[in-house]
């Protein structure tokens, strides 16, 4: 104590020995500042906040966005990461979810993108030997699995096989490959595809097979065998078949419905729509197909979403040759040579600006090929900082936005708390007598309330009653708010108490000064370094609570994000133990922004501490 008074008289004794006076601001903050965590802590906890507030206007995110094919991805780039020698001669690329095959023309297969999926423990990497040994004439990727054929004829498959999509041994709820596949001859052999989990090979004489999972295709076992067909594609429910007679076999009539036509068209049902027309090229994402048509139409059908019903504009003259379908968008080429995507775009996968003779669609990716076969540009989705959660959503831009309500949260919070605290702790403390006894039984009976539960209860109730979420986020401010404020009042109280004894407020009543006026004009404002520091810490306090309520299920619900209901997502043995960034980053935010707040608000009480 003596030795700070030296110092602080060394600093004060200008050169000429005038004393100069040094506001209690001024000291308070080099104090602060002096202490070099807890500028960290500031500078760590300012960045934060410009994070979480600014990053959601350059960060979009759809609240209701889901993606079953982008489940569970891990942090990386690598989702468009073409090999340098397949771009050098790509003869086919294709990919159904969230990695990709690639064939050169050499016969060489390469997969890239999120190969690994440790919960069905494969990875797509491990290319079967045969494939490794004779390489492969036709190649196709679906959810969780890849099939390819050999120059010998071999079908190969490698991944998932548990839902029969590939292999010739019977699985329940499955239509399994027919034996006759075991050995097929290359040449006969005009499509290879895969879906979700289900795979489909079609010959040149028309005869087509499709097998696995029939729970996900519901039509499958209808298209089965057929005969006559041309093309095969896949939706994520459903399989079409185009047959060399330009008719579809839909295996039901009621799969496909809200047409839209390149000529302005509209119809509800897709069957009528193409009664007496002939079809010539077709493509699938999720829930769409899009069709050629013999007279040069553009037909999308389906259930619209993310853009596949806002079809491209061509110039006069210029018709689409060729199709291909990603997860939510549509790429075509034109007889011209150019390029044209629409759809889902939030990835740039429709932003192509190169022409081209082949295109090739990845689930959020399109590659363009020149007539030399190489690759001329790739587009779309590279991969995720942070990687997905279980229902294919962005974990990184979920925390963005996620910490911008629970910053939020907490803020409205603590500012409810305050003014609550504030006006009971210092009409206490200074009014005293009964006014006094009244509000601290009061304030005894609030705290006396279990907090957690009783706010887990409350926000119960509110479920019951049809409220918006948004009315619903704002009453859990207020509940957070109104159960959190006894500690600082009682503190107020008790600074009111000390604070009224002396002199100047002796003085305020003596010249008439309305006691109110004494309390929150001229009292208030001296305790105001001690409300500040309080509030600082409650700001702790709310996030941990925010994060806790909704954590267990009874704070803010999904699709909004907060860093607590993001990890009441994760709060399962099996994504602890593999999919480790769910539940990492947003812990790892929640408790850098705890961290720092706290060691800001020790530091500032230390600084505002008159005795130190």
């Amino acid at each position: 104590m003596l030795k700070r008074g030296f110092t602080w008289i060394k600093r004060a004794w200008g050169k000429r020995g005038d004393i100069t006076i040094e506001s209690p601001a001024k000291l308070t903050r080099e104090a602060f500042f002096r202490k070099k965590s807890a500028v960290v802590a500031l500078v760590t906890l300012l960045l934060l906040f410009a994070f979480v507030f600014i990053a959601p206007a350059f960060i979009p995110m759809d609240l209701y966005y889901t993606d079953p094919l982008q489940q569970n991805i891990a942090p990386g780039y690598s989702m468009r990461k073409v090999p340098k020698t397949l771009a050098e001669n790509v003869k086919t690329i294709d990919g159904f979810a969230d990695f990709t095959v690639g064939l050169s023309g050499e016969g060489e297969v390469f997969v890239w993108g999120n190969t690994e999926n440790k919960l069905l423990k494969t990875d797509m990497r491990k290319i079967p030997a045969a494939l490794k040994k004779e390489g492969a004439v036709f190649v196709a990727a679906g959810k969780d699995h890849a099939l390819a054929i050999t120059p010998v004829g071999e079908l190969v498959g490698w991944g998932d096989k548990s839902c029969g999509q590939y292999g010739f041994e019977p699985v329940l709820n499955a239509v399994a490959a027919p034996a006759e596949l075991r050995q097929v001859d290359p040449a006969s052999v005009r499509q290879l595809v895969c879906g979700y989990q289900t795979s489909a090979l079609v010959k040149t004489d028309g005869t087509a097979y499709l097998w696995g999972n029939k729970n996900t295709t519901n039509n499958l076992e209808a298209l089965a065998f057929l005969s006559g067909v041309k093309k095969v594609a896949f939706t994520n429910s459903a399989g079409v078949a185009l047959l060399e007679n330009g008719t579809l076999a839909l295996g039901k009539e009621d799969v496909f419905t809200s047409v839209i036509s390149s000529k302005g068209k509209t119809e509800s049902s897709l069957n009528a729509y193409l009664y007496g027309r002939n079809v010539t090229e077709i493509a699938a994402t999720n829930k769409c197909i899009a069709l050629l048509t013999s007279d040069n139409e553009l037909i999308v059908s389906g259930v619209f979403e993310n853009g596949e019903d806002h079809l491209p504009t061509l110039k006069t003259g210029e018709y689409f040759t060729s199709l291909e379908g990603g997860t939510r968008h549509f790429i075509g080429v034109t007889n011209k040579g150019n390029v044209y995507g629409w759809g889902h775009n939030a990835y740039k996968q429709c932003n192509v600006t190169q022409k081209g003779e082949r295109v090739f669609a990845g689930a959020l990716q399109s590659y363009v090929v020149d007539g030399n076969n190489k690759l001329v540009e790739s587009v779309g989705l590279q991969g995720y900082l942070m990687g997905t959660d279980g229902r294919g959503r962005d974990v990184f831009a979920r925390i963005v936005h996620g910490g911008k309500m629970t910053m939020t949260i907490g803020a409205v919070a603590v500012l409810v708390s305050s003014v609550i605290a504030i006006v009971v702790g210092s009409v206490a403390g200074y009014f005293g007598g009964a006014v006094d006894t009244l509000l601290m039984r009061v304030t005894e009976i609030f705290s006396s309330i279990p907090f957690l539960p009783f706010a887990m209860l409350l926000s119960q109730i509110i479920k019951n009653y049809a409220v918006s979420e948004t009315m619903r986020i704002f009453i859990i401010m207020l509940i957070l708010g109104a159960l959190s404020w006894t500690g600082l009042a009682r503190m107020i109280r008790g600074q009111v108490l000390a604070e009224r004894e002396k002199e100047f407020v002796t003085s305020a009543r003596a010249m008439g000064v309305k006691r109110i006026v004494i309390a929150f004009r001229h009292i208030l404002p001296n305790i105001v370094s001690v409300i500040l520091v309080s509030m600082t810490l409650d700001f702790a306090g709310c996030l941990l609570t925010e994060s806790s309520l909704s954590y267990l299920g009874f704070g803010v619900q999904q699709p909004y994000p907060t860093w607590g209901n993001m990890l009441h997502g994760a709060n399962n043995s099996t994504i602890i133990q593999n999919y480790w960034w769910q539940w990492l980053f947003p812990s790892l935010f929640l408790s850098v922004a705890v961290i720092c707040i706290n060691v800001v608000g020790d530091a500032l009480r230390d600084a505002l501490d008159p005795k130190k």
